[in-house]
């Protein structure tokens, strides 16, 4: 008869239930006997990347409720419903959840700016920066994007990891933006005496400006904001007249 053995990878991980049966039969002189064993299961990226999420989810809502500093690693076992080894496998430290919250977050934004430039060609400038603040402000209405965004900035003052990472995220957002813009101008929708780059730093400062009275005045404070972009940024037929 075969031996079914029934393991569960993680007490707290009740979604894993794996059922398997493995047999091997070793013939001897006189009879044979069932050698039974069992191994571990593979898990699959799905799982590890939902795993994933769910700490990064719970250590958003830790951060968020109690900053950074009064969060201990405990807080985030207890919050995500893990043990302290299925979370550890992920994570190193408290530091290591915390620079993954702020790439995520900015990965966040320079999809949505890309999904806007993409979904608007021909557009002007105000009208994707506009597009861009409306996605901005459904997100934080979401899971307080700009709460979060306000803490990281704080927080990279003092710890040299972030402050390098976000360095680097700026910049591609930067180098994103910097292609947008060069666009418009070849089109003639920007004035070409100003160089790509130093508007693109301008238009993350702007982004950066409007997260950050978004998350400290509320939405109806930068209401009228996108309506302002549009205005500063016309296309090139607005622009003459």
């Amino acid at each position: 008869m075969p031996l079914l053995v029934t393991a569960q990878a993680n007490k707290n991980e009740r979604s894993l239930l794996v059922q398997y049966a493995v047999i091997e039969s070793l013939e001897q002189n006189e009879g044979s006997f069932y050698l039974y064993a069992w191994v571990v299961p593979k898990v699959s990226q799905q799982y590890r990347d939902a795993r994933r999420d769910q700490i990064l989810n719970a250590a958003r809502r830790c951060f968020l409720r109690d900053g950074f500093h009064s969060t201990s690693m405990q807080d985030l076992f207890a919050e995500s419903g893990l043990s302290a080894g299925a979370v550890y496998r992920y994570f190193a430290s408290k530091d290591e959840v915390i620079v993954a919250i702020a790439e995520q977050n900015m990965r966040e934004v320079l999809a949505m700016l890309s999904e806007v430039a993409q979904g608007t060609p021909g557009r002007s400038l105000g009208e994707v920066m506009a597009g861009l603040m409306a996605r901005i402000q459904a997100r934080n209405a979401a899971e307080d994007l700009g709460g979060m965004a306000v803490l990281v900035w704080a927080e990279a003052l003092r710890n040299p990891l972030l402050a390098r990472q976000l360095q680097e995220l700026l910049t591609r957002m930067g180098d994103e933006l910097a292609l947008l813009v060069a666009g418009h101008q070849r089109a003639g929708q920007l004035p070409g005496t100003v160089a790509a780059e130093a508007i693109a730093r301008t238009l993350v400062s702007v982004m950066a400006g409007y997260i950050v009275q978004l998350t400290m005045l509320g939405p109806g404070a930068v209401a009228d904001v996108p309506d302002a972009a549009r205005a500063l940024w016309p296309g090139a037929a607005a622009a003459v007249s």
